[in-house]
């Protein structure tokens, strides 16, 4: 079994209404994202003896993930504040992200995985909120 990664970059906002730290605010992250993969090698065809071709990953994953979330007010659709400013935003035309979580980095990575599963053979998100805060999601 191999694995292999690809990193994404990608900025967002969002807040934690209800939270007692500063992230009650609505502030913004450069989120760093590391999608690792593990399959065996490929036995036949232009991708023979790789996992995956690296340019195969970043097309689905920018189509996916990367293109919905970069520049978007990210925000938990079950959460009423957090809702309200997501409608004001989309009345000016501003492009906004609903998760069916809050907008941790522990829900994105989870929210993230489950979304690629059908389309990778995804082991392992890191997301990055911060250079120096991330978290890992797999499943066991």
């Amino acid at each position: 079994m191999y694995k292999i990664a690809k990193e994404f970059q990608f900025d967002a906002c969002h807040m934690l209404d209800g939270h007692k730290g500063k992230c009650h605010n609505l502030h913004g992250h450069t989120y760093r994202l590391i999608v690792e993969i593990s399959d065996e090698l490929r036995p036949h065809g232009s991708s023979k003896e790789m996992v995956m071709d690296f340019a195969d990953i970043k097309t689905i994953i920018n189509q996916s993930i990367i293109s919905q979330l970069d520049h978007a007010y990210l925000y938990d659709a079950s959460n009423s504040n957090e809702c309200k400013i997501a409608a004001l935003l989309q009345q000016m035309q501003r492009k906004v992200f609903a998760f069916p979580c809050r907008t941790t980095a522990e829900g994105m990575s989870r929210f993230i995985f489950n979304q690629l599963s059908d389309k990778l053979p995804v082991s392992k998100i890191t997301l990055w909120e911060t250079p120096t805060s991330y978290c890992e999601y797999q499943q066991s």
